[in-house]
């Protein structure tokens, strides 16, 4: 496979959590029923994007939002991630994209080196293992990342899930990082290959961070969905790196679209993590 690139999104990651002192992953879902019309979503949206960044250690725009939009919504995406990199937040696109052979390769090209790419994409492995080997490849050779869904915050993932195969995927997971860190690396030293565990899973997150060692974990469903900071803290490793928290609806609708309570809404998440890390 490529060899990594020497800047790696992990590497940005942590660098930007370490510097400021958050494990905040901001989430944009640029919902059109929320707005007058487009113009107005647009605006909203880069808003709290650049007032929210200072509490961010990375942005999450949803995917799905933006392609409900049209071509307005691609454009506005390339804006966003645009406006991110300005801020110095990498970007890691939800698209739970997934798929085989060529389209997988076509996916991966798309999201993770075309015109309106990120820096990292959650991806689905349900299709088998080796569906995984394009993001992945395309990943490190553009000194990306990849979180693949391991245990999803929804209440009904244990149908798909359960059983051991949530288990079994974060396995998969972590041989992927060993391939490329080397499995006696320290903790603390993260490939390219990311893992999607829900923050809903409180009871759980320990079991996966020790099967993960070398994985980034993303941890969505703070705040709407009911997830408490208090509870993620066996995610992290010492110093508090090692995963990332994500607020979404928490943060960008706190109170409507009042962007001074979206900024509210990402410092308090940012210092609950911190106060939960003891930090």
């Amino acid at each position: 496979m490529p060899q990594p690139a020497l800047s790696s999104f992990a590497a940005a990651v942590t660098e930007r959590t370490l510097t400021l002192q958050t494990r905040l992953c901001v989430g944009l879902d640029p919902r059109a029923d929320a707005y007058r019309d487009t113009a107005h979503l647009r605006l909203h949206t880069l808003d709290v994007l650049e007032a929210a960044a200072p509490f961010a250690a990375c942005v999450k725009p949803q995917l799905a939002f933006f392609e409900a939009l049209g071509l307005p919504g691609f454009i506005l995406l390339e804006e966003v991630c645009a406006l991110a990199r300005t801020l110095g937040l990498p970007v890691l696109l939800d698209g739970k994209r997934g798929d085989i052979g060529s389209t997988a390769e076509a996916y991966a090209r798309a999201w993770l080196g075309g015109s309106h790419a990120g820096d990292a994409l959650t991806v689905n492995p349900f299709l088998g293992f080796a569906t995984l080997t394009p993001f992945v490849e395309a990943a490190r050779a553009n000194g990306g990342g990849i979180f693949v869904l391991v245990k999803t915050s929804n209440p009904d993932q244990a149908d798909v899930q359960g059983s051991g195969v949530s288990e079994r995927v974060a396995v998969e997971v972590a041989r992927l990082n060993a391939e490329e860190v080397g499995a006696e690396a320290e903790a603390g030293t993260y490939g390219s290959v990311g893992a999607v565990v829900g923050a809903t899973h409180a009871r759980d997150l320990a079991t996966f961070r020790a099967l993960m060692p070398h994985a980034l974990l993303l941890l969505p469903g703070l705040g709407a969905q009911g997830a408490a900071a208090t509870d993620l803290a066996p995610a992290f490793h010492a110093g508090g790196t090692g995963a990332l928290a994500s607020a979404s609806r928490g943060v960008q609708y706190a109170d409507g679209l009042d962007v001074a309570a979206s900024v509210a809404a990402a410092k308090r998440f940012r210092d609950e993590l911190n106060g939960a890390l003891e930090l």
